[in-house]
């Protein structure tokens, strides 16, 4: 292995403290929530995971708190993604690769659109006020 210079040392730490302030849930108003069980994982959760965070980074947004939590009880739909942005339901995605995770960003995030086709899960429409 090459020796690293203390300007790579710098970049990894500054990757690093970006790769940090993502879960950091200080002045965060929106949530993503990866499912990361051994079932998550196995179905390829990290991967979707790190397209979240690398999306999230190359565009910028800073108010988003990416998290992990364990098995969600939607094994057969693995990869799964909770997504909670104010003012719209909060909606459970399924089979999440990394195109799928990079659309969440794209689409439900910026865009305030659900993206059909991958919804496990939301709010009945009678419940949710301003949908």
């Amino acid at each position: 292995m090459a020796k690293l210079t203390l300007d790579d040392l710098r970049r990894m730490r500054g990757e690093k403290q970006k790769a940090m302030e993502m879960r950091d849930s200080s002045n965060k108003d929106v949530q993503v929530i990866v499912g990361m069980g051994t079932c998550g994982i196995a179905a390829g959760a990290k991967d979707a995971y790190a397209a979240l965070v690398d999306t999230l980074s190359e565009k910028g947004m800073t108010n988003v708190l990416v998290r992990q939590t364990g098995c969600m009880g939607l094994c057969h739909s693995e990869p799964t993604v909770e997504v909670v942005v104010p003012g719209m339901p909060t909606v459970i995605y399924g089979h999440v690769d990394a195109a799928t995770a990079k659309d969440i960003v794209e689409k439900h995030i910026v865009g305030r659109g659900l993206i059909e086709g991958k919804i496990l899960d939301k709010p009945s429409i009678d419940i949710v006020k301003n949908a």
